[in-house]
């Protein structure tokens, strides 16, 4: 389903806005202003593209992928070390423990037919440049979520099984809200995001709890929204407005992705 993919998408795009002008509440409405999409979608699309184009799902293969678009899309609000990883000569892992990681990993969650294809794919994706264990551990919580979601798993028991395997301890948003700042990285802004989707009763809420919190507001609603498109339907007026501001090679990349991923492969 479409709208699966474009629960990151959604997420980011509605963000887009709030990154660098925090709101402290869910009282807005969604899709305001010049939404457009950033690095979170640039991102996400190449790990899509990855999973269904490269068979052997390589990290050379993603890095270029990642390389190609990144360059293709450089003014889409990269963060400083990765826009210079970008930019730079040697490709090599930088150690991040950024969530760069977490926001590109929604395409794994989607295309993994076991949770260990998820963890696998989810430590692949993000070792190209984050390979710090907090890093990878973002790109996993977030992945092995939505796997236990579309198999059916509770909200309960994808919080105990996070928790459990990945130590993140969670704090309800209005605890945090008012002095929550600007947190790019796994540890400080995963929990927070996947605390939004714990506390949201639909897509819309989901998101707009996501932004309400403040700091890295389109990433945080990217991996709320990921995690959130895998049990809620996205209103429709969401999709449309989304991919009315998606150019063709966005949109020719997240179907390409729809129609090779192996849920739709006769099996």
């Amino acid at each position: 389903m479409i709208d699966r993919i474009l629960g990151a998408v959604v997420g980011d795009i509605c963000g887009s806005i709030y990154e660098f002008n925090n709101i402290k509440t869910t009282e807005f409405e969604l899709l305001e202003g010049k939404c457009k999409p950033t690095d979170d979608t640039i991102m996400t699309l190449a790990v899509a593209d990855w999973l269904v184009e490269d068979s052997r799902h390589t990290k050379e293969f993603l890095k270029e992928n990642m390389i190609i678009l990144g360059k293709n899309y450089i003014g889409r609000g990269f963060g400083r070390m990765f826009r210079d990883w970008l930019l730079s000569e040697d490709h090599s892992p930088y150690g991040s423990y950024g969530n760069g990681s977490a926001m590109r990993v929604s395409p794994v969650g989607l295309y993994a037919r076991t949770l260990d294809e998820a963890l696998d794919l989810a430590k692949r994706s993000a070792e190209v440049t984050h390979n710090h264990p907090e890093g990878i551990k973002g790109a996993q919580a977030i992945a092995s979520g939505m796997w236990l979601l579309r198999e059916g798993k509770s909200k309960e028991e994808v919080k105990n099984f996070i928790d459990k395997t990945f130590g993140y301890k969670f704090k309800q948003l209005d605890q945090i809200r008012e002095s929550y700042k600007f947190d790019e990285t796994c540890q400080g802004s995963v929990p927070v995001a996947i605390e939004a989707f714990l506390e949201g009763n639909d897509f819309e809420e989901v998101i707009k709890l996501a932004i309400s919190v403040g700091g890295d507001s389109d990433t945080i609603a990217a991996m709320s929204g990921s995690l959130a498109s895998c049990i809620y339907e996205i209103p429709e007026y969401l999709i449309t407005g989304c991919l009315s501001v998606m150019d063709k090679v966005q949109k020719d990349i997240m179907n390409n992705f729809l129609n090779k991923r192996p849920e739709n492969k006769a099996r």
